[in-house]
């Protein structure tokens, strides 16, 4: 009973150290409860403790193993309080991200030509979490890097984006525009799909649809916002709502460059589209 007592006491070092990086895929549900569980088993060995008499206490170190068993509780009360603080953040920035993108979903519709705002589906929730921290995931695969490591590709989905990529290459905008549209609808999540929707907004630009450029783009970063091509997605889609005379829209969209992604190349670019549009 002694030595479980003592291994808790050394529990404290550890609720300060930091997690070790195998461990950083844990989702804040996981870590609260894991938070709950410590909370449970130090307090069924503070009563054995104290079943134990004063001879348990003394073999346990005496008054000051009560008092650092209070100062664990006290460190996990504080821990379980600030991951729910960090809870409520992420879901407030989640819903705010999601109403964004589904009012930008709603002004590309009323700028496109037979496109019935109410017949909108609702705007799926900003990487499809629902608030909860995702988990820390492997880099998406480098879509010129054919099959290599990453998500198992379907059957034919890396032929039927060479084929798209190079009516795109070859200068045919419309057929890979075409051909990019079918291939996102056909692999719905798959690993290419994002580089899909983003290179038929590239395809689109160059036709100059330039509202249906733009919900190419808002696709592309709405579907995979911490993917290798949310940052360009994103300045894109800002640069293409200022071309449709949107500016409010452009400068928010633009804004939120530098602050997602401060360290990409993309937020220098947003912040230069940004003076020339004039944005406060």
């Amino acid at each position: 009973m002694v030595r479980r007592i003592v291994l808790a006491l050394c529990l404290g070092a550890a609720l300060a150290a930091p997690a070790p990086a195998q461990d950083r895929a844990a989702t804040l549900a996981d870590i609260r409860a894991e938070l709950a569980a410590l909370a449970e088993r130090l307090q069924a060995l503070r009563s054995e403790l104290v079943n134990g008499g004063q001879a348990a206490i003394n073999e346990a170190g005496g008054a000051s193993a009560l008092e650092r068993m209070d100062a664990m509780e006290a460190a996990l009360t504080r821990l379980t309080a600030q991951t729910e603080e960090l809870q409520g953040r992420i879901n407030a920035v989640v819903a705010d991200g999601t109403n964004r993108i589904g009012d930008l979903e709603f002004r590309l519709c009323e700028l496109e030509e037979g496109c019935d705002p109410a017949s909108l589906p609702v705007t799926a929730s900003l990487g499809g979490g629902g608030g909860e921290a995702p988990a820390v995931t492997a880099p998406a695969p480098d879509p010129q890097a054919g099959q290599g490591a990453g998500p198992e590709l379907a059957v034919s989905e890396q032929a039927d984006f060479d084929r798209a990529k190079a009516a795109l290459d070859g200068g045919d905008f419309q057929g890979a525009a075409d051909q990019f549209a079918a291939f996102a609808q056909t692999y719905t999540g798959g690993p290419l799909t994002g580089e899909a929707l983003f290179l038929r907004g590239e395809a689109l630009t160059q036709l100059g649809q330039t509202s249906q450029a733009a919900r190419a783009y808002l696709d592309a970063f709405s579907g995979q916002p911490d993917g290798p091509r949310a940052p360009v997605a994103l300045l894109r889609l800002g640069t293409s709502l200022a071309a449709l005379g949107q500016n409010q829209e452009a400068c928010a969209t633009l804004g939120q460059v530098g602050v997602r992604y401060p360290a990409a190349p993309e937020a220098a670019e947003a912040a230069t589209a940004m003076q020339t549009l004039g944005c406060q």
